[in-house]
């Protein structure tokens, strides 16, 4: 089937996905879970088949990230089956109001519609699936050549479970085609797609960020900072960068110290992250400063003698500042306005810090809520400031309509 029928099919599908009873979502949800685990080995026969085929074509660290192990699927097939439990979003009154005239006027979610999502990584077919599914949207999804072997593995199990619960088995597509021409079709499907949510790869990203014509939600999983103050407690620092390293998915992040507070941290860190590690051993980046201090150490090179990182293994940056307006000042220039973080046990440094930071998500002294790789509840990390900001989840893949009816009560 060619992109343009599996649009004009999408378009046909909208009102009748939008109407779907929630006992329909459950029943299709649960239908699903079940197909997915029992062709899971169908789905890591076809998932081993593509990692093979990207060695030496792609990073270790980024192959990684596109693995489905079994430990997977049964985790996903557990949360599609909690998702299905949970309350049916459409229809739901988020607020209500009464107008002049004494009507009733209720702000109701609905479906967005038709939702494309081009991406790289099959991992995110499950989640896309299920999200869609349950929030009343068609789903039309694109991938390339390489990973096209997984996630038209998990699509075949979709769509039997669709057609056991009796719904269309074209309410979620995985096109055909696996060419970047593909996307171009998808970008240009004005009055087809009512949303395009790239998650993919830099280069695709802008290109669908510069060509698209269709509404297109902004998703980011790039460049984290966390910002070591001088009052920060040390300990809690080593630890906290040490969780923020070891986020599963992780490529690489920058760690932003404050020059006094490098002569004890960045050793002690190193210790945690390079010495303790052994194989699973951080790289560090240094700058000018820090070389100072870990120059000629184990795992460590100057940045501006490594060149751009391929994110071929684990690295951290790092970056020594004055104080805390430079290390602002250099999130504001580098940032993809993921998440950043502070650790400091200075008040007035850290309401500075969520203040002026411009981010979908700031934290003190703690690592990121957000995941670091694609989870079963979530489609990406938004990063625009227009809705949705961060997660993109159920609720972000719903709109709203008012509904104005006469107020019985009065």
């Amino acid at each position: 089937m060619t992109i343009s029928e599996n649009l004009e099919n999408a378009k046909k599908l909208k009102n009748q996905a939008a109407v779907m009873s929630s006992e329909q979502k459950t029943s299709a949800l649960i239908n699903i879970a079940a197909a997915i685990e029992d062709d899971a080995e169908s789905i890591l026969r076809a998932n081993n088949a593509d990692l093979q085929a990207l060695q030496g074509i792609m990073p270790d660290i980024k192959a990684e990230k596109c693995r489905i192990s079994a430990e997977f699927i049964a985790k996903t097939v557990d949360s599609i089956r909690q998702l299905a439990k949970l309350p049916d979003p459409v229809g739901s009154v988020i607020s209500e109001t009464e107008n002049a005239e004494g009507a009733r006027v209720s702000k109701v979610a609905v479906p967005l519609g038709v939702i494309a999502v081009v991406f790289n990584n099959p991992v995110l077919t499950f989640a896309a699936v299920a999200l869609a599914l349950k929030s009343g949207n068609v789903l039309v999804m694109k991938t390339g050549r390489e990973t096209y072997g997984s996630a038209r593995a998990v699509f075949t199990a979709v769509r039997k479970g669709l057609k056991k619960a009796g719904v269309s088995q074209n309410i979620s597509v995985l096109v055909e085609d696996a060419t970047s021409k593909g996307v171009e079709e998808i970008l240009s499907a004005t009055g087809y797609v009512d949303l395009l949510i790239p998650v993919c790869g830099k280069k695709m990203t802008e290109q669908c960020i510069a060509k698209s014509k269709v509404p297109l939600m902004c998703t980011d999983n790039g460049i984290r900072h966390i910002y070591i103050d001088e009052y920060a407690d040390e300990e809690k620092a080593v630890d906290i960068t040490e969780r923020f390293v070891g986020m599963k998915g992780f490529g690489y992040g920058v760690c932003i110290v404050h020059k006094n507070a490098v002569p004890e941290f960045l050793p002690r860190l190193h210790a945690r992250l390079v010495s303790a590690r052994y194989k699973s051993a951080v790289k560090f980046r240094l700058d000018k400063h820090s070389h100072e201090v870990l120059g000629g150490w184990n795992n460590c090179v100057l940045h501006s003698e490594a060149g751009e990182s391929d994110c071929g293994e684990a690295e951290l940056h790092i970056k020594c500042v004055d104080g805390i307006k430079e290390a602002v000042a250099h999130i504001s220039f580098d940032s993809k306005g993921v998440s950043e973080i502070i650790v400091s046990e200075n008040t007035d440094n850290v309401k500075f810090f969520v203040r002026a930071v411009d981010s979908a998500e700031v934290c003190v002294n703690d690592v990121s809520s957000f995941p670091a790789d694609f989870g079963t509840d979530f489609l990406g990390i938004s990063t625009q400031k227009f809705p949705a900001r961060g997660p993109i989840g159920l609720s972000e893949l719903t709109s709203y309509k008012y509904v104005v009816m006469p107020n019985d009560k009065r």
